[in-house]
């Protein structure tokens, strides 16, 4: 009988721990075919965050490094400059990225260190039971914020491929779902560029994904997959917000 379908060799056979409906076993997928087709999987090194992701460890296939909250990339800017022959990918949430990391990411990215950030934002804190993150969008209801987020006394979300966009040392940023098919395909794709950012030494590439929290939004999954798109993607456009090969070649034209 012909295969159609198997997994990635990418990923070990530990069981997702994850809430049901939650698209991180997506991503995760999604991380772990890339490295594998592109051949790299016996020299990638992943950094695990502190959130959701936390025993990513357990997941993907290749070596993975555990950092302190927020400091993957300062964790990886140390992997891949002691060991340039390999190659780096930090596994991070808004939290871990976009509150206590944000320096971290910046920073990371204004010296270009040439490593890959795999960005799921999901709007909320996953692991420690539904408060408001940076990302968490005007209105919207947490356990920290039962009335919607108010900008007036939380301040605005971030929204880091804009942010990172006017960063010089960023190399590649795109912004993506894990919603339907169609965005799942492309998801790859961007990661897959990412990473071929990486190996071909560009820099600093970071993928943005969006993605569900069904049990902290208080929805059933399919539900979830409805409130990001109607919700979320409204509010962070998908698409490429810097692509340096590309604007060189658009600048040179």
């Amino acid at each position: 009988m012909q295969t159609v379908f198997e997994k990635t060799p990418g990923l070990t056979d530990a069981v997702l721990h994850y809430c049901p409906g939650c698209t991180h076993g997506i991503i995760h997928r999604l991380v772990a075919e890339v490295y594998t087709e592109l051949g790299v999987s016996d020299r990638t090194i992943g950094v695990a965050p502190v959130g959701c992701a936390v025993m990513a460890y357990d997941y993907f296939n290749c070596d993975v490094v555990q950092a302190a909250h927020g400091r993957a990339p300062a964790v990886a800017t140390g992997i891949k400059r002691a060991r340039p022959d390999t190659v780096v990918f930090t596994y991070q949430g808004d939290g871990d990225l976009a509150a206590i990391g944000t320096a971290e990411t910046i920073h990371a990215a204004a010296r270009g260190e040439n490593i890959t950030v795999i960005f799921v934002n999901n709007a909320i804190y996953g692991m420690t039971g539904g408060q408001m993150a940076p990302t968490t969008m005007p209105g919207q209801i947490t356990q920290t914020s039962p009335y919607g987020r108010d900008p007036a006394v939380a301040g605005y979300p971030l929204r880091m491929c804009e942010l990172l966009a006017t960063v010089d040392g960023a190399a590649y940023l795109e912004r993506v779902s894990a919603d339907s098919v169609k965005n799942i395909r492309a998801a790859k794709q961007a990661i897959r560029r990412a990473f071929e950012c990486q190996l071909a030494g560009r820099g600093f590439a970071l993928v943005e994904v969006l993605s569900t929290c069904p049990t902290n939004w208080g929805l059933e999954p399919v539900k979830a997959l409805d409130w990001l798109r109607e919700n979320m993607i409204p509010y962070y456009p998908l698409g490429v917000y810097k692509d340096s090969a590309r604007d060189g070649k658009e600048a040179a034209q």
